[in-house]
């Protein structure tokens, strides 16, 4: 049903339910985001979270600002490029479900921060909802319960997790059990009481040292005494007259969207159709280029020089649609970085915002894999991420989502891990039209990308832009991956054009808003189960 005071739109009913409450009290779209995204920490815990990292785009209705929030972790100040080498080899266990998987976490000073800047309410208002949900319960989702048994083997070998998630006796909590978080809503009640420095100083922070430290990590009470989020410029675009504004670096999601976008715009989708074959076949090889761009260029800002602006020029997307022969596939070993002139979990989970202002946000944040490295710090209910493994431990060896890398995102002390995270904004002659992003590891770009394209190019509604069936290419490993919905002719065509396909990935998860004649319309993605959209009534401030 559209609305006009204001729409959320996430994974989870509680974190939608209680992000509405904050516009009808009130708050503004930032409000709501914050307070969302402590809520999720509470009732989606494989990736709402504390202990994690992530973006926040916001539009600032009434100063016509855009902006862009990075919280992402970062290594600890005793990281080095070679901590994962054993023998020449990554140690994949080390990297992924060790302490040293574990990057210095960024949402609560994030969260904060944003709150803070370019919220109305006070931090008390925003994250009580989440205390409330914390400290009295709320019934287990089938999602979550069935979440909790796919995984029972890696967590239930952490005490923590034991002690939380699962009976004394054996066995699973069901579908429907009140689940009560009492550590956790402790610690929220101290970051309530003392802001960032609940979190990240005194007994949170002790623990959490102590947990790491204990898990075979190397932070310190300085790393996260230390730790900072950081304003950035976002990267903007254009794509058949709309303004893209999207994810700089360390997130290579919006330098490639706007890369993507601009090379599709060299082909007549719209009179071929979507998902057509030559359809799909120019959308992969923009995929293609971007991604094989993306293993070379792409890293933290503050370490690397990155060339944004020749990678999301329109002339550079000119040439890489001059390499595209209709009818017949690349390889991906015959597609290198493009030569530049001088002159970035499946696990993630993303929400949208709008008031009844105007003002946008997007936001999109992780533990990078499900239930992060598979520990929690005792006595907190939080969830230790793994973030490391978003560095290239070893250049040219692909992470766990099949990414390779290169120098450009090695391991450094104090750097941000490369990211696919691209909460985006578009905007219709200067007005907010579209909120959008997803989780999905390696896919978000795409997944984000496709939606874009399904509203703008295909003209459909943002409920049809995100049931449509989805492909992804991501350079390496040479697949396209297909889900159900593409017809078999269709696949078949790709096959006979010389592309591998490989069918049944379940691909994103978005959840976005849109904006016709001033009418907001949300979409929470069915591919995972709970996501919601719930319309503000009218303010009652």
């Amino acid at each position: 049903m559209p609305a006009t005071a204001g729409m959320v739109s996430s994974e989870e009913k509680f974190a939608s339910q209680i992000g509405a409450q904050i516009l009808e009290k009130g708050g503004n779209a930032v409000d709501a985001a914050v307070a969302i995204g402590f809520a999720l920490s509470v009732t989606l815990p494989k990736a709402g979270n504390l202990a994690g990292g992530g973006f926040m785009m916001i539009h600032d209705a009434k100063h016509q600002k855009n902006t862009a929030i990075d919280y992402r972790e970062t290594a600890p100040g005793k990281a080095h490029r070679d901590m994962y080498i054993v023998d020449g080899q990554v140690d994949q266990n080390m990297l992924r479900y060790s302490g040293k998987s574990t990057a210095v976490p960024g949402t609560v000073a994030g969260l904060i921060y944003a709150q803070k800047k370019y919220g109305k309410l006070t931090l008390s208002e925003v994250i009580t909802p989440a205390i409330r949900l914390a400290e009295e319960g709320f019934p287990i989702s089938w999602g979550l319960s069935e979440s909790l048994k796919a995984r029972a083997k890696r967590l239930k070998a952490d005490a923590g997790f034991a002690k939380v998630f699962y009976p004394a006796k054996g066995g699973f909590y069901p579908h429907g059990y009140r689940l009560i978080r009492k550590d956790l809503a402790h610690t929220l009640k101290l970051i309530r009481k003392k802001g960032r420095d609940g979190f990240y100083k005194g007994e949170v922070a002790d623990k959490l040292i102590r947990a790491i430290t204990r898990f075979g990590g190397i932070m310190t009470k300085d790393d996260l005494s230390n730790y900072r989020p950081t304003e950035r410029q976002p990267v903007t675009g254009t794509y058949l007259g709309y303004s893209i504004v999207t994810m700089p670096p360390p997130s290579s999601g919006g330098v490639h969207l706007i890369q993507m976008l601009n090379t599709l715009e060299n082909f007549p989708l719209a009179k071929w159709g979507a998902n057509r074959a030559k359809t799909i076949q120019v959308m992969v090889e923009a995929m293609r280029s971007a991604y094989a761009d993306r293993s070379y260029y792409l890293g933290d800002p503050d370490f690397v020089k990155i060339p944004v602006k020749q990678l999301t020029s329109k002339a550079y997307a000119k040439h890489i649609s001059e390499q595209i022969t209709l009818g017949k596939a690349r390889k991906s070993t015959d597609v290198k970085p493009g030569n530049l002139t001088p002159y970035e979990s499946p696990q993630t989970t993303h929400f949208s915002v709008i008031d009844k202002d105007g003002n946008m946000v997007s936001n999109t944040y992780t533990l990078n894999y499900s239930y992060g490295s598979g520990h929690m710090v005792a006595g907190t209910g939080i969830v230790l991420n793994n973030e490391m493994d978003d560095f290239s431990a070893k250049p040219g060896v692909p992470n766990g989502y099949g990414l390779v890398g290169g120098e450009a995102n090695s391991v450094q002390p104090g750097k941000r891990p490369l990211s696919s995270m691209t909460p985006t904004l578009v905007f219709k002659d200067g007005q907010p039209f579209l909120a959008t992003g997803s989780p999905g590891g390696s896919t978000i770009i795409t997944v984000t990308m496709e939606t874009i394209v399904n509203v703008l190019a295909f003209d459909m509604n943002i409920a049809a832009a995100t049931a449509w069936p989805r492909f992804h290419h991501q350079w390496l490993p040479d697949v396209v991956f297909v889900e159900p919905g593409i017809s078999e002719d269709t696949n078949e065509k790709l096959r006979e054009m010389g592309y591998k396909i490989k069918k049944g990935r379940t691909l994103g998860n978005t959840q976005s808003i849109q904006v016709i004649n001033g009418m907001q319309f949300g979409s929470a993605d069915p591919r995972r189960p709970g996501g919601t959209v719930v319309a503000a009534k009218a303010s009652t401030k």
